[in-house]
């Protein structure tokens, strides 16, 4: 289990690279680094538990469930400050967002990743390619169309127009 928790904490450390300009804060890799370290913890917790098991020491088993008790009360409330911060850091994300998209104008290192974030996600502007029509980039471009990166995969001639928003 500290493996694998391990893994997804420097997962999402490494992602992060790629959506930073999406995220206001450094607290964003906050999840990452207490998963990490849970993981440490976990890893210790289990060697304590696994010396105590093979000297069969009561006191070694009573330290192992009380630390055992404390990681899940810290997990439940762990969950319950997710749920009730869920719809902030989604306001925060978008409005992120949105300030992002006004400064895209196809050159800069923002561009490349809203780009980036367009074609991994499959998806086109913050909600729909409709946010793209209050940009500067789609005011200044005069054609009527999103980024390219707006297009499906699969379409093969797709210019970005809005008159096909069945290719976005």
């Amino acid at each position: 289990a500290a493996a694998g928790l391990s893994y997804v904490g420097g997962y999402v450390i490494s992602t992060y690279k790629s959506y930073d300009n999406f995220l206001q804060d450094k607290y964003a890799l906050l999840p990452a680094a207490i998963i990490i370290c849970v993981a440490v913890v976990m890893f210790v917790i289990g060697l304590i538990g696994c010396c105590a098991t093979f000297q069969e020491s009561r006191v070694g088993l009573r330290l192992f469930l009380a630390i055992i008790l404390l990681i899940f009360i810290a997990e439940v409330a762990a969950f319950v400050l997710g749920f009730v911060y869920r719809e902030k850091v989604k306001t925060d994300v978008q409005g992120r967002m949105r300030s992002v998209f006004q400064e895209y104008d196809g050159k800069t290192s923002e561009s490349t990743v809203v780009d980036y974030l367009q074609k991994q996600l499959r998806c086109c502007g913050v909600k729909n390619y409709s946010d793209w029509t209050t940009t500067q980039w789609f005011n200044s471009t005069g054609n009527n169309s999103v980024p390219l990166s707006c297009c499906r995969q699969d379409m093969k001639n797709c210019t970005g127009r809005l008159d096909q928003p069945q290719e976005l």
